[in-house]
């Protein structure tokens, strides 16, 4: 066993913590309305029977607006015998194409629970019963080309509300596509095709090239490359061999492999991604509460309203306008379009977070990563690879390639991560030595033989206890190795000094762009944590522009690091992997579980990043101001639409000629409503999946991290 050289950690974490399994409740994947919390009076409705009463509504409206005496007016026709048309046809688009509209009113009612449905239904009423006293000849007050119009237009804000959502929805559907019908199960040397239901943990499956793997597993069997996007929301496929795991809905690019079912049906990690989603969907923003308790007060603002509108306007002895004036509030009180404000904006973010790698478990941690000024990256596994690799090779007399040979064949039979190293490394650039006679020496190396001469390969240990001397050649190379913290081991032939090789943990390509792209967006402070040397730490820092470093902390000690950043007022993100870093996830404003893989069941963190690639961490900041701006604008648009109409609909301004009527109302109504839904939708459009270029970077311009 090798010792580990000063200031090298050398023996990582066992960073293999997902076989814990999922710690979730296991519920089937929801269907219906998730993510429309707080307007759960549509669940179950679908968007093509909307789309269908719509245009059923709209080619009966037609006739009624058509022979309205108030349009022939204004057009200058004259149409006879169409009396009762309004009456017929309009009690129809009422009773019919109004239903939606009573029946959740009604729910509202049973459940004391007042919000849009019952205003909508409200209007449509009380313009339906006025209408038809005016055509039994009681009064002369008719709304029928009104009401068809309110109708309708509600009725295609529903449909586009309703198709929205279903779209938002459909990354649930999406994930459930990702499996396929059938898998090929081998047992006795053949093969049987069985559905996905009849699969069982421990049959060995196979999985052809270019199919979808079933079920979660290992690979007995056979190298492939697997196309894990779907999943991880990285578009480069990766190498999976013998003893890797797979998961539930990756493809097997090029080639077939065998697979050992170890979990299938709820307990995937593609049904634990399904559940996260539908969860995030339907869990309560700050920004939801707000619009809820909004539309609740605007029912009963909007109900006192009607009745002094109206008791004012009758006073006044306008009964005709009271009648008008109090439907028409009732009508542009209708939150129709705050009711959509929020949920949409929700449901959409996290179909597009989901499809980008980006697993929202608590939503109020993606709110609060719009606020985030430091973000603190724990190294090992995170910004580093947590795996050493050949950074450097001298040689005394021998050329490095020679050096790397010798020392490959030395190391062959060792297990120890360092030795693994090594042999990949001469692997790649060739081939290793043929050894024999090979021996462990604890603590401080290994031996063998390599054509009759004895080698050994150990640390700063091995060189003390044989008391042997680095030759001037190559010392001038190890001091920058030494210096920078990497792990030094000598390759010694005969007790004499032939070379050295310098070994560390590979920092991740794509981190340095990370820390580029952070500072570009407006985070103040990026830090580094470890329990690594603090020369291996500055080392790391200085390569990859980190602006602060915590080194040689022990696991238990980090959240207090967490503690002290928050105590300088900054608002933290903790990167990290979800085990050892834990309770510096739960303490810092935001935790987030990167490198997770598929494994969402990191109970400490808030956000789930399934790929390996720190850039990621840019994506959820984009999406949770992007969000928080979209759910600003939508809050704003809806209520302030409200809160400026409804005096004008009671005839606030009558004395300057201003007037809202009720088919004008119905048409703002439905527009704002359209307009709620075609801005969430621009969410689709926000870049989260990290550029390969570097250039991008100057395209990345520079936001307040306090601001939206």
């Amino acid at each position: 066993m090798h010792e580990h050289p000063t200031g090298a950690d050398a023996t990582h974490s066992d960073h293999d913590h997902h076989s814990g399994g999922h710690h979730h409740d296991v519920h089937s994947a929801p269907g219906g309305h998730a993510g429309h919390a707080g307007h759960d009076k549509h669940a179950g409705h679908d968007p093509e029977t909307f789309r269908r009463r719509f245009w059923l509504t709209l080619l009966i409206s037609l006739p009624v607006v058509a022979t309205s005496e108030m349009i022939m007016d204004w057009f200058g026709y004259e149409l006879s015998g169409v009396a009762w048309v309004g009456p017929v046809l309009g009690t129809f688009v009422f009773l019919w194409g109004g239903w939606p509209f009573l029946k959740g009113a009604a729910d509202e009612v049973r459940d004391r629970a007042p919000g849009m449905m019952l205003l909508i239904a409200m209007a449509i009423t009380v313009a339906w019963a006025s209408s038809m006293a005016s055509s039994l000849g009681w009064f002369d007050l008719e709304f029928w080309w009104e009401l068809a119009a309110l109708v309708t237009i509600m009725l295609l804000g529903h449909w586009q509300e309703m198709k929205a959502i279903g779209q938002a929805q459909g990354a649930l559907a999406a994930l459930a596509a990702l499996l396929p019908d059938e898998a090929e199960v081998i047992e006795d040397g053949t093969t049987r095709t069985v559905t996905l239901g009849e699969l069982r943990e421990g049959q060995l499956v196979l999985v052809r090239a270019g199919g979808r793997v079933p079920a979660d597993g290992t690979i007995e069997d056979g190298e492939a490359e697997l196309d894990e996007s779907m999943i991880t929301g990285e578009s480069k496929a990766v190498v999976k061999a013998i003893g890797d795991r797979v998961v539930a809905g990756t493809v097997s690019t090029d080639s077939s492999i065998r697979i050992r079912i170890s979990a299938v049906g709820d307990n995937t990690a593609l049904a634990g991604i399904q559940r996260l989603v539908a969860e995030a969907q339907a869990s309560n923003s700050r920004a939801q509460v707000l619009a809820d308790r909004f539309a609740k007060w605007l029912f009963y603002i909007a109900t006192a309203t009607a009745v002094i509108t109206f008791i004012a306007w009758s006073i006044a002895g306008d009964t005709d306008q009271a009648i008008t004036s109090t439907v028409t509030v009732l009508v542009i009180a209708c939150p129709h379009a705050l009711g959509l404000a929020i949920p949409l904006v929700i449901a959409i973010s996290t179909a597009v977070s989901a499809r980008n790698g980006i697993l929202v478990k608590d939503r109020l941690a993606l709110e609060r990563m719009r606020t985030i000024t430091a973000v603190l990256f724990d190294k090992t596994g995170t910004l580093t690879e947590g795996r050493h690799v050949v950074t450097g090779i001298a040689g005394h007399d021998m050329s490095t390639d020679e050096i790397l040979r010798l020392a490959g064949g030395v190391e062959l039979d060792s297990e120890h991560p360092l030795a693994r190293a090594i042999v990949t490394a001469a692997r790649e650039r060739g081939d290793v030595a043929h050894a024999s006679d090979f021996r462990a020496i604890t603590g401080r190396g290994v031996e063998a033989v390599i054509d009759g001469r004895r080698y050994a390969v150990g640390g700063p240990v091995l060189l003390r206890e044989r008391s042997l001397d680095i030759p001037e050649s190559i010392r001038s190379d190890i001091e920058p190795w030494t210096s920078r913290g990497a792990a030094v081991l000598h390759l010694v032939r005969d007790d004499q000094i032939i070379g050295a090789l310098a070994l560390e943990d590979k920092i991740r390509p794509e981190a340095r762009q990370a820390v580029i792209d952070l500072h570009h967006i407006g985070i103040e402070r990026v830090v580094m944590i470890t329990g690594d040397a603090r020369q291996v730490a500055e080392a790391v820092a200085a390569e990859l522009g980190i602006d602060e470093v915590f080194a040689e902390v022990l696991p238990e000690d980090k959240q207090n690091k967490v503690a002290e950043l928050q105590a300088r007022g900054y608002k933290v993100a903790m990167v990290g992997d979800g085990v050892n870093d834990a309770p510096a996830l739960a303490r810092a404003d935001v935790g987030l579980a990167i490198g997770a893989g598929t494994d969402v069941a990191i109970e400490s963190a808030g956000v789930v990043l399934a790929g390996n690639d720190p850039r990621s961490v840019v994506g959820v900041i984009k999406l949770s101001r992007a969000s928080y701006r979209k759910m600003r604008q939508n809050l704003a648009w809806a209520a302030g639409y409200n809160i400026v109409s409804i005096p004008l609909a009671a005839g606030a301004l009558a004395w300057a000629g201003i007037t809202l009527a009720p088919a004008v109302g119905a048409i703002l109504m439905s527009l704002s409503t359209i307009v709620v839904a075609l801005n969430a939708q621009t969410l689709r459009r926000v870049q989260l999946r990290p550029h390969d270029e570097a250039e991008h970077v100057g395209a990345l311009a520079p936001v307040s991290a306090s601001t939206s």
